[in-house]
């Protein structure tokens, strides 16, 4: 197994872009929102891993790596929610950000080609969320920042295991294609306004 540093470098040649220092500065702002929507990101990632495996039964090595994802982020999702338990933070109603939606709009119809999309674009969510821990762990208070350091090398795992999926799944070329092209849209994204902070977000008004 890879360490999370060799991981993390990996991950930032993925992405193409870092996530901008006015993105950290609001999220150590918002500290209660970076952790509701982080629990939300949590249940939405084990969510989208289960309607894989209900919808790919027939891949099983798909269904080995979704079903192990879907108990780390289910954990995941209970350690932050324990964690804003004790921070007396109320598990209030945000709205999800624009992120997942609009990548998802490029995913193309077809068995073999909507596999290879959602799978990428697993990759970038888990990339980008890897690449966030480390950006931010650093300007938190020791527990909450150590926490976030310890969910760097799980994060980097599933990025590695949706990028292996996609390229199981369909032409390398294709795949390469599309990583180039979803990266682009990705870029876009975290670079450009946003008009709410959260996990996901793009640069704060």
């Amino acid at each position: 197994m890879q360490s999370s540093k060799t991981a993390l470098d990996e991950i930032k040649e993925f992405l193409l872009c870092e996530t901008p220092e006015e993105w950290v500065k609001a999220a150590t702002e918002h500290q209660d929102i970076l952790l509701i929507d982080h629990a939300n990101c949590e249940k939405k990632a084990a969510s989208s891993a289960m309607q894989l495996i209900h919808r790919y039964s027939e891949n099983y090595n798909l269904l080995q790596k979704m079903s192990r994802l879907v108990r780390e982020e289910m954990r995941h999702f209970e350690q932050v929610t324990a964690i804003m338990k004790k921070r007396k933070i109320n598990y209030i109603y945000v709205s999800a950000s624009r992120y997942a939606s609009e990548l998802r709009k490029l995913v193309r119809k077809g068995e073999t080609t909507q596999l290879v999309d959602l799978l990428i674009i697993g990759a970038f969510i888990e990339a980008r969320s890897c690449e966030r821990f480390s950006k931010i762990a650093p300007w938190l208070d020791e527990a909450l920042g150590n926490f976030y350091q310890k969910l760097l090398r799980s994060e980097g795992r599933h990025y590695q295991d949706y990028l292996k999926l996609a390229y199981e799944a369909g032409e390398t070329k294709d795949v390469e294609d599309r990583v180039l092209l979803i990266a682009e849209a990705e870029r876009k994204l975290i670079e450009s306004p946003d008009s709410e902070f959260r996990f996901h977000s793009g640069l704060p008004f």
